[in-house]
């Protein structure tokens, strides 16, 4: 089939590509807007007959060959401790072999346009996608605006973000973001809510987020709403607040990244409760 993608969507455009490989003839999707390739990638470096031409997809019926893969490290995942070295005032991180495929890496981006001093070392290429160390110091952030095309390279990393801009001069604006309204819970309402208790400056809009900078955040009760991007950014947001913060459902955690709370507690020099 030819198939338009009514959204930008990386699992539906992987489910569509990987039935491809059995159909007859060629499948060719199309999508509004580019989204993450690693299913492109990891079937061409398995043999499959795929091409991509703008945001035009196309795969032919392939036998695949079984290779050895390293994972790189999740972006998403350290975006926790990328904001948060940014955010504090005496901070160096360094993240070691994070995955910085072009497609998701729309958090560099915007760290960088939000003044974060954020550099990549030691780039390479492990099975064809490309890694790299991340370092982030304590940086004197300023506001942004946030939405269109780079929105499906970072519609994860909302949450932290919005955190990030808790802690930045002037008012960041973050739209065309509604896909985070039908996540694991509505990503936007749950961490408008928490940073609101926590005394953050944040106005809801029927796709995004409105968010004065405030540079400051007071320890409050906050929930996770099950949600596990929700859990760690209300944890980085608790880092830098005053007071205590107490996050119910922060087991939520697990479902991405099982060791965060144990590396929490290592990086921040806290015991783990």
């Amino acid at each position: 089939i030819e198939y338009q993608m009514p959204m930008a969507s990386a699992q539906l455009k992987s489910c569509l590509l990987i039935a491809g490989l059995s159909a007859q003839g060629q499948t060719v999707v199309r999508e509004p807007a580019a989204t993450r390739d690693h299913t492109e990638r990891m079937l061409a470096a398995m043999g499959a007959d795929v091409e991509r031409d703008g945001l035009r997809i196309a795969v032919r019926p392939s036998a695949l060959t079984a290779i050895d893969v390293r994972v790189p490290g999740d972006i998403s995942s350290a975006a926790f401790w990328l904001v948060a070295g940014a955010v504090h005032p005496d901070a160096q991180v360094l993240v070691r072999g994070v995955g910085v495929n072009p497609t998701r890496t729309g958090v560099l981006d915007v760290l960088q346009d939000m003044g974060a001093r954020l550099s990549l070392e030691n780039r390479r290429v492990e099975g064809g996608e490309e890694v790299a160390d991340v370092r982030v110091e304590s940086s004197n952030l300023h506001a942004t605006e946030i939405g269109g095309a780079i929105i499906p390279r970072l519609v994860d990393e909302v949450p932290v973000l919005a955190v990030a801009a808790c802690f930045a001069r002037g008012t960041t604006v973050i739209g065309g973001a509604s896909e985070l309204r039908t996540k694991e819970t509505d990503r936007l309402r749950a961490i408008a809510e928490g940073l609101g208790r926590m005394g953050g400056q944040v106005e809801e809009m029927p796709d995004g987020l409105v968010i004065h900078g405030t540079k400051s955040l007071q320890g409050a009760e906050c929930r996770s709403h099950g949600d596990h991007r929700i859990a760690m950014a209300m944890a980085v947001a608790g880092l830098m607040a005053r007071g205590e913060t107490t996050i119910d459902g922060a087991e939520a955690a697990a479902v991405s990244y099982p060791d965060f709370w144990r590396q929490l507690a290592s990086i921040s020099g806290e015991g783990e409760r």
